[in-house]
């Protein structure tokens, strides 16, 4: 009503002219009824249009719902607030659905499936049903209450949980992104660094790492190894074709970043291309060198040596003695894959005895126990029975969390490990995904488009030629090795207008709640050019390891109570 007044034409002179109101929410009648009903106010409305925005996107296939908390609301201990429980998953569905009613699109839902049988079924497990079911009541309104509204579903919208892959938000991944995230001191998106200038101090400066920058467009996707290389061959490209820029270089040797600001003063016109190299080359740098100061080499090694069930307790336990200078949080990252992929050895007090192996806290053996609040084990049931057990997955035969893609694709070294969404997305893309395990809410008036589409049917998948390995900054860990995995640049898609990849097939939206990862977010990105179909990806939440550690870390404090 405040607003209203501002321009009401009872005013003798209205602070604005005409007013132009844009709702990112969906405006209550009382509202649209108030305005109509003013003959001061309606003469001075330009637009008044309802926006459907409530949800925040992190690049062009991705967004969140902005619910960071909602691991801990949804999958703490069940003493929690349930009116907690309750408002955090109608408005998670309201800020989902906002998403399909600004791009008109309406959705055949699907669902991670409980896991077991009604009367065995915990609240945890139900989170994606009873989150599917509110936001298909939403978008079904959207037909009667929202114009040109699809009638028939003309995308899919797959909703699962952090409990499905609990490895990918603690496993050390190797793109450019994931690692500026998971390595450098980053706020958000921005990163802080120094510019030498000469005669004076160093200038703090900030760079925001987002979509409007095209190196970092082509990089973050990128293994940090073949952004390295990449970052060095366009730097000495520049200098080769720029004879000011060679005068600065040391002999026709390696250039400096200190060459680089010397060769942007030297050449004004090429001031933002240069900087721009000189971030990206500072940044790359100062990774690579955490890379060797943390031996995480080696630890990602065996981090997806666990994964694929090549590596066991006796790897863990040797890297635990033999690497007294781990960090605390590696040790712990470690840990937590190694409980999931062999729980019988966190059984009774063995896990203790590995925490105390690894100089860890006590406190950090909670962070191991949470993780069955992400499983939906019944907390009761499980004190009654003494000894807390970890085996999440009782049919599970072998020691294996991934089976190692064969499809003869040339990738770099540690890059093996893809999260599970991927396996997912490629079976709901061929109409391979089991109804059984993921159900559909309501009868699909028709499959939609593409959703039923064959390998053979399917465009073929566009994988780029991986670029040179025989560069001697390409560090001998990183060098190439067969998998199904490629670390290339996504750029070639970003060139592509979403509608471009709507005429192969309709879009895919896949919701993970409790917090996507970056792992997850390069997938759908992969995806599409692989599919030819527009993949996006949402969340609750993006992820980064340490938040998700500390998370982890709340809800064992919580339970703890």
């Amino acid at each position: 009503m405040i607003l209203l007044s501002g321009f009401s034409g009872r005013h003798r002179c209205p602070l604005y002219s005409k007013a132009y109101i844009f709702f990112s929410s969906p405006i209550p009648k009382e509202l649209v009824s108030y305005i109509k009903n003013d003959s001061s106010v309606i003469p001075r409305i330009g637009a008044l249009r309802e926006m459907n925005l409530e949800f925040f996107t992190i690049d062009m296939q991705g967004f969140v719902t902005d619910h960071d908390s909602a691991l801990n609301d949804l999958y703490g201990p069940s003493e929690q607030n349930s009116k907690t429980f309750n408002d955090t998953i109608n408005t998670m569905a309201t800020r989902i659905a906002t998403t399909f009613a600004s791009l008109k699109e309406f959705p055949c839902v699907r669902y991670r499936a409980p896991k077991g049988d009604a009367s065995a079924t915990t609240k945890f497990d139900m989170v994606p049903k009873w989150l599917a079911t509110a936001v298909w009541d939403i978008v079904s309104k959207y037909k009667s209450t929202i114009p040109e509204f699809p009638q028939k579903e003309t995308c899919e919208l797959l909703i699962v949980d952090r409990p499905i892959d609990q490895i990918a938000p603690v496993i050390h991944e190797w793109t450019y992104d994931a690692m500026c995230h998971d390595l450098l001191e980053m706020d958000g998106t921005k990163y802080i660094y120094e510019v030498s200038k000469a005669g004076s101090e160093p200038e703090q400066k900030e760079a925001v790492l987002e979509d409007h920058d095209p190196l970092w467009l082509e990089l973050r996707h990128a293994h940090i190894a073949d952004a390295s290389e990449r970052l060095y061959e366009k730097m000495n490209n520049f200098v080769s074709k720029n004879k000011a820029a060679q005068l600065h270089s040391r002999d026709g040797g390696e250039i400096s970043t200190r060459d680089l600001q010397k060769i942007v003063q030297a050449l004004p016109q090429y001031s933002d291309q240069v900087e721009k190299l000189t971030l990206h080359i500072e940044i790359a740098g100062k990774i690579n060198r955490f890379i060797r100061e943390y031996g995480l080499r080696d630890i990602g090694q065996l981090e997806q040596d666990l994964v694929f069930g090549d590596a066991g307790a006796k790897e863990v336990i040797s890297i635990l003695r033999s690497k007294q200078d781990m960090s605390p949080e590696n040790k712990l990252r470690l840990l937590i894959i190694y409980a999931i992929v062999y729980p019988e050895k966190f059984e009774g007090d063995k896990g203790e005895k590995l925490m105390q192996l690894a100089k860890l806290p006590h406190d950090d053996m909670d962070v191991i126990k949470c993780l069955r609040y992400l499983e939906g084990v019944d907390t009761k049931k499980s004190s009654r029975t003494g000894t807390f057990s970890l085996k999440f997955d009782a049919q599970k035969k072998k020691n294996a969390a991934r089976v190692e893609k064969q499809d003869g694709e040339e990738t770099w070294a540690l890059s093996r490990f893809f999260p599970l969404i991927e396996e997912l997305i490629e079976k709901l893309s061929k109409g391979e995904l089991p109804l059984k395990e993921y159900p559909s809410m309501g009868e699909p008036s028709s499959g939609p488009q593409g959703a039923t589409q064959t390998a053979s049917t399917a465009g073929p998948p566009q994988n780029p030629q991986p670029m040179s390995m025989r560069s001697r900054r390409t560090p001998q860990w990183a060098k190439s090795r067969t998998s199904g995995d490629s670390q290339s640049s996504d750029s070639s898609v970003l060139r592509h207008s979403s509608g471009e990849f709507k005429r192969l097939g309709n879009r895919i939206f896949v919701f993970m709640i409790g917090g996507a990862t970056r792992s997850e977010l390069r997938t759908v990105h992969k995806l599409t050019m692989k599919m030819k179909r527009e993949i996006v990806l949402g969340s609750s939440s993006i992820d980064d390891p340490p938040q998700f550690i500390s998370k982890l870390k709340s809800i064992g404090s919580a339970a703890n109570k």
